[in-house]
């Protein structure tokens, strides 16, 4: 049983970690209408970002996740200003290609400055080794991952539903033409809610570095595991993607676990039933 409780906690932390990873491109795709297959590449910006900041500079490492969030976020509103504009309305097989080839060139920049070797991060003491509680062992890491993904998924949900901002994103996506006529900045809406996205698959990859590790081809790695929960969950919500991510990072931790010479084909198992069972999203509602 403690073993049992023990995986189950592993699960919801990589669970966690895979949410904050994605939401972004549920954001993206659900409420831009944007394909975004680059989206990986960002999480790997904040990835470097934070391994620079730790490894070379001596940054405690709460700092170093706000910078690798704040670097990506700003990275996705240049972007966003200068390149994805010119894609939005356009047909999906356009955006597909053009964030794909983004993806390779980002990844050659990455390989170019840093090496094509995995990086590695030294955790701070106080996120270092295991706890035990009544037989029951966590790393004390993916406790961190537990608790702030939550405060993560908590506060986008009411960013997005509750707050006056994503009234005017809805609207914004909904009809621009109205919205621009009614005085709403589409505009820069769509660039904030992009720099959104980009900012949480910033702070992901910085997460992820001890977990996932880091190389220039993270953004093609683990493109699959973004493109599936946003899949299972659905593209227009938080609360989607995160039950999703949930799910999926418990039934992946479990299969690597108890079965691993088939774990790594567990999680798109999961996946085919899934969508077989709720092809319109776990929480969407069937028409």
């Amino acid at each position: 049983m403690a073993s049992a409780i023990t995986v189950l906690l592993d699960g919801v932390a990589a669970g966690m970690l895979l949410f904050v990873l994605s939401v972004g491109l549920s954001v993206t795709l659900g409420l831009m209408n944007v394909v975004n297959l680059a989206h990986g590449a960002f999480g790997m910006a904040g990835g470097y970002v934070c391994v620079v900041l730790l490894n070379r500079l001596g940054v405690p490492f709460p700092l170093a996740l706000l910078a690798a969030a704040a670097a990506a976020a700003a990275m996705g509103f240049v972007l966003e200003r200068l390149l994805y504009v010119h894609i939005y309305g356009r047909d999906h097989l356009t955006q597909v290609l053009f964030s794909i080839g983004l993806v390779f060139i980002m990844g050659a920049v990455a390989d170019w400055l840093m090496g094509a070797r995995t990086q590695l991060i030294q955790l701070p003491p106080w996120l270092s080794g295991r706890m035990e509680f009544a037989g029951i062992g966590l790393g004390r890491y993916r406790l961190f991952l537990i608790i702030l993904c939550g405060f993560v998924a908590l506060a986008l949900h009411f960013g997005l539903v509750r707050t006056r901002f994503g009234a005017r994103l809805r609207a914004a996506v909904d009809d621009g033409v109205v919205a621009r006529g009614m005085g709403l900045p589409v505009g820069r809406i769509f660039s904030i809610t992009f720099a959104l996205g980009s900012g949480l698959a910033g702070l992901g990859g910085a997460l992820g570095v001890e977990i996932l590790g880091l190389d220039p081809n993270f953004p093609l790695k683990y493109m699959v595991y973004f493109l599936v929960v946003v899949a299972v969950g659905g593209a227009n919500s938080v609360a989607g993607p995160f039950v999703a991510a949930l799910l999926l990072g418990v039934v992946d931790v479990a299969g690597k676990y108890w079965v691993p010479e088939v774990g790594a084909f567990i999680i798109y198992t999961a996946m085919v039933v899934l969508l077989l069972a709720r092809p319109q999203g776990l929480l969407a509602r069937a028409k």
